[in-house]
């Protein structure tokens, strides 16, 4: 946690003014609020960020007023009756919306049940629930991976990405810009018979909903990982579809989070685009 200061005298979020020093009175004390790393700071009508929080430290954010003087606090050997005071001057007032970023190195993306919770599961030591229902996940989670080289970054898996999740359906809108600030994508697609979707048809499902949500998304370092390995048995199917998806250019690991049948190539890749 760490402190957004705000340098005046009354609340900062109720849109009344503040002052570092009264007018009629006592220096005001500043507000110190508290908040975690990755909330971003936005203007509440127009949307503009103006700040992110990004490191452990205080951000003077709203200034206070100045206080006035009256005729009296000039007054002097040579002048016992001075005419001229100073009226002070107000202090900055903003009606803000606080949003939280996660700060994470890996952004995990399936459609629901797409086995992104067993996947973190199984490479961190994340509990996130896991069920062979959708939308299992309703919160993000953090895990921090460790790699067989010792090198360790930190994924986050969001809630299942359903058609629409740019616009709220499936409240993606509220999860999809936790994996804003990710070095690198992580795209998971079923491969078991029971998806409901075709990896193709998912795989083309989630890149329109991210580059809908946002350009920079979709151009973001990624890879995909084929899930549910251990319950393939047509060597086929998998090498076509590995196939196709490396021919329109992307980097594809099939894997099985159950037995961690190649989970350290894809953890090696992702911690290849971390750390450059």
């Amino acid at each position: 946690m760490l402190d957004l200061s705000f340098n005046q005298h009354q609340h900062a979020f109720n849109g009344q003014t503040g002052a570092g020093k009264n007018r009629h009175g006592k220096n005001g004390q500043d507000r110190r609020i508290p908040l975690p790393l990755g909330t971003v700071v936005k203007d509440s009508e127009s949307g503009e960020v103006l700040l992110e929080i990004l490191e452990a430290k205080s951000y003077l954010f709203l200034k206070g007023g100045q206080g006035g003087a009256g005729n009296a606090r000039f007054k002097s050997s040579t002048n016992q009756a001075p005419d001229f005071h100073h009226s002070g001057k107000e202090g900055q007032e903003h009606w803000l919306r606080l949003e939280l970023k996660l700060m994470a190195d890996v952004g995990l993306v399936g459609l629901p049940n797409a086995g992104k919770s067993t996947f973190i599961r199984a490479v961190s030591h994340a509990h996130p629930k896991v069920a062979d229902y959708p939308f299992t996940t309703l919160v993000p989670h953090l895990g921090v991976v460790r790699t067989e080289n010792y090198e360790t970054f930190v994924v986050a898996d969001i809630p299942g990405i359903i058609q629409g999740a740019h616009a709220g359906g499936g409240l993606g809108d509220r999860f999809l810009r936790h994996i804003e600030r990710t070095s690198i994508l992580a795209i998971l697609l079923d491969i078991s018979e029971y998806s409901e979707h075709s990896p193709l048809d998912a795989y083309y499902i989630l890149l329109n909903e991210l580059k809908l949500f946002s350009i920079f998304l979709i151009e973001k370092p990624r890879l995909i990982i084929l899930t549910k390995l251990d319950t393939v048995y047509d060597q086929q199917m998998l090498e076509e579809l590995s196939g196709k998806l490396e021919s329109l250019g992307e980097v594809v690991f099939a894997v099985s989070a159950i037995s961690g049948k190649n989970l350290q190539p894809a953890l090696q890749f992702m911690a290849n685009i971390v750390n450059n």
